[in-house]
């Protein structure tokens, strides 16, 4: 019987310990804090006199996501 030894190539990268420039990371950063801040108006806000979208879709849409989150919603 004859023993075959499976060895894992593993690709060895040139960009290890490197660090990410502010630059780079700052657009995503803004955008993600954007994202987070219309969502978080959406699930939070969306409903009555503060309401930018008329209608009760959005507040039935994300109903249940307030509840989870703790938002009073009636």
């Amino acid at each position: 019987m004859m023993k075959t030894s499976v060895q894992a190539v593993l690709p060895v990268s040139a960009a290890a310990g490197q660090s990410i420039p502010v630059r780079a990371i700052l657009p995503w950063a803004v955008f993600g804090l954007i994202v987070s801040a219309l969502l978080l108006y959406f699930v939070g806000a969306e409903q009555g006199a503060t309401s930018l979208i008329s209608g009760h879709e959005v507040h039935e849409f994300v109903h249940d996501g307030r509840h989870l989150l703790g938002f009073p919603c009636h």
